[in-house]
């Protein structure tokens, strides 16, 4: 029910936006402004959702491609989804800002900061297996067995079930339990 919700407004959404868009192409000024506040908010989502590591670049990305959609208005094909054109910009002009940011900090990147890359220990892996072993032997068996064999040896459900003795509902049960147990250990909540 509550994807059906969603469906609605989203078709809702797309309708009241394409109308608006019609409208502002046919020359009405107010909807095409109405269109393009409307699509604001939409299009700071999209960007915050993506670029949650660079708030700083979404107000230009989100400007930038109200600029684009306003310029090439006249490519939208009426018999095409609107949203759909719309993300097309949208994703061009984020691809467009994250080269342009990638070439800009490899420019900048001196390669001596890259040192401690390379310095890493060969028995981290190891100590990080330990550590894992150290956490999995605190759990019980119905929890430990199913993770180590679907988790870290990458059997499914049906031969973890045959390998342990318990039934599949209990395997997913048991991988669902110590996973959520052993997140609490090493947030320390235990």
């Amino acid at each position: 029910m509550q994807r059906t919700t969603k469906e609605r407004e989203f078709r809702d959404q797309e309708a009241r936006l394409r109308d608006l868009c019609l409208l502002g192409l046919a020359g009405d000024a107010r909807a095409y402004h109405d269109f393009l506040k409307t699509l604001g908010p939409h299009l700071r989502a999209y960007f915050r959702k993506r670029l949650f590591q660079l708030p700083d670049e979404v107000e230009d990305l989100v400007q930038e491609t109200l600029l684009a959609i306003h310029t090439k208005r006249h490519t939208y094909r009426q018999d095409q989804p609107l949203t759909a054109w719309i993300h097309a910009i949208a994703r061009y002009k984020l691809v467009d800002m994250l080269r342009a940011r990638v070439g800009r900090e490899n420019l900048n990147d001196p390669l001596d900061d890259e040192a401690g890359l390379f310095a890493a220990s060969d028995t981290d892996a190891s100590d990080a297996r330990r550590d894992l072993d150290v956490l999995l032997q605190a759990l019980p068996d119905r929890q430990r067995l199913p993770i180590m064999h679907m988790r870290l040896e990458g059997l499914s459900v049906i031969e973890t079930a045959h390998r342990t003795g318990l039934s599949e509902s209990a395997v997913k049960v048991g991988v669902h339990r110590g996973l959520k147990a052993l997140a609490a250990k090493i947030r320390g909540d235990t």
